[in-house]
């Protein structure tokens, strides 16, 4: 397996030169420049026979580099493995689960050994996508995000083949005996406060905690903090879970308020009858959480040489803007251990296996990784 980064700046693509033409090509970049600078016609006709897949973001990642204006991306070749590539179109939210069956139909088969899907991040809902998918396909790993557009939650492309548009859901299935994937995730928010159980709840919407009205119970917690909601529930996400199954945990972080109804919106399911409890952290807590993950993959994975390496990074926005100007400590770990070879975004979701059950769920405020790699011999 080769990785080779490519990338668009303001002086034009830049490729890295190799004799090899890749199989698979990933790229991430702001909608503007992957829709002005026809991104994946360009990519397809540098890169013929090549399955393309990217979407437009909060962030690129490449290397240690986090861009916010041009395209960042990786080549791939592989020696042993067989990739697939697959779309769907999702209209809206309600669509979201058949998507993600269609998708798991598509790349259902012998020897699949995990997939990495990415998303519409404004018209999808991400908890059903990964769901869809997962019941057509087992157990196997699925990781991805949903794509981004900077903070503003309007208007997000995925690009498969030729083409980058709105309402569309794509993945890509990894396929054989050689090749290894591996997962880590890390947060770095801690719980603080008591248990709580949603009492009404719509989507990604919560009306009341215990019985009392959502907002009113937040804003007792945040302090000074909440006269600055929603905007300072980045610092404050909610950690929710179904009782039912304790060990399977789910951050999610402050959309959006309605004070006449007393109501917050998130990033993700918040059904009723779970639990939840309000998380806080620091900008050290989160770069500690990403060394983490990096740390858990090293751990779990065979020793590789760096340029034989693709590490996906995915990362919610939120983190993004809390950490502000140390965002590239978040992104360097992974960087010092597994090289160039390092690509990603930042994300409005990052849907990720959990350690425990392999069950793919979405999560905010949260970064992970996907390893992939081919075993030698």
């Amino acid at each position: 397996m080769k990785v080779e980064k490519i990338g668009w700046t303001e002086n034009g693509w830049g490729f890295e030169q190799t004799s090899v033409q890749p199989d698979l090509v990933l790229y991430f970049g702001s909608a503007r420049q992957i829709e002005a600078t026809s991104a994946p016609s360009v990519l397809s006709e540098r890169f013929p026979g090549a399955l393309l897949l990217g979407c437009s973001t909060s962030g690129g990642i490449v290397g240690n580099e986090i861009d916010d204006q041009g395209i960042v991306g990786v080549t791939c070749s592989f020696r042993d493995t067989t990739v697939r590539l697959v779309e769907a179109d999702v209209a809206d939210s309600a669509g979201s689960e058949n998507g993600g069956r269609a998708l798991g139909d598509a790349l259902r088969g012998e020897n699949l050994a995990g997939v990495f899907v990415l998303s519409d991040g404004v018209q999808v809902d991400g908890t059903k996508l990964a769901a869809g998918i997962q019941r057509e396909i087992g157990t196997m790993p699925i990781s991805g995000g949903l794509a981004g557009d900077g903070a503003r939650f309007e208007r997000t492309l995925v690009g498969c083949g030729r083409t980058a548009r709105t309402g569309r859901v794509a993945a890509i299935g990894f396929y054989g005996n050689a090749v290894r994937l591996a997962h880590a995730s890390g947060a770095g928010w801690e719980p603080f406060g008591p248990k709580r159980r949603i009492t009404r709840s719509h989507g990604n919407t919560i009306a009341e905690l215990d019985g009392k009205p959502a907002l009113q119970l937040y804003e007792r917690y945040l302090g000074e903090d909440a006269a600055n909601l929603p905007g300072s529930g980045l610092l404050f996400p909610l950690l929710v879970w179904d009782t039912d199954v304790p060990q399977l945990t789910y951050v999610r972080t402050v959309l959006g308020i309605d004070r006449a109804a007393g109501t917050i919106s998130f990033g993700g399911d918040v059904p009723e009858g779970w639990a939840a409890q309000l998380m806080r952290g620091s900008l050290d807590g989160l770069i500690d959480g990403s060394i983490g993950a990096v740390e858990r993959l090293l751990q779990s994975s065979e020793a590789i040489p760096q340029s034989e390496t693709l590490a996906m990074m995915v990362s919610c926005i939120g983190r993004n803007l809390v950490l502000g100007q140390r965002t590239e400590e978040e992104v360097r770990p992974a960087s010092e251990a597994f090289g160039s070879g390092v690509t990603g975004f930042y994300a409005h979701g990052v849907i990720v296996p959990d350690a425990a059950t392999h069950t793919a769920t979405l999560q905010n405020q949260t970064m992970s990784l996907t390893l992939i790699h081919e075993a030698t011999g």
